[in-house]
């Protein structure tokens, strides 16, 4: 068992993270305001947890103007699809483990 504890990503033991990549999973870009609203967290903590994935080039940032106003979206990254998918491969491997 404590091989596949080893397995998984600390990157991911946030749940913040690991709401961000789930969004980010099943979505093909979404934007910085949806992120924030549907994990209900605060422009700080949103912020600062995306900028972890970012520096692991997990995630990948567009940014953009729409009407004027700055607009921001992020999808997954071929590495953090990659790295999410091998987390919740072995946190599956834990569950069915007896």
């Amino acid at each position: 068992m404590k091989h596949i504890v080893n397995q998984l990503n600390k990157a991911f033991e946030s749940r913040i993270r690991l709401g961000i990549m789930s969004i980010l999973m099943v979505n093909q870009r979404v934007s910085y305001n949806r992120l924030k609203e549907l994990l209900g967290v605060t422009d700080g903590n949103l912020a600062s947890h995306l900028k972890a994935l970012e520096k692991l080039d997990y995630i990948n940032i567009e940014k953009s103007f729409v009407n004027r106003k700055p607009h921001t979206t992020y999808d997954v990254s071929n590495s953090g699809r990659k790295a999410f998918k091998n987390h919740i491969d072995a946190l599956e491997n834990l569950l069915r483990t007896k």
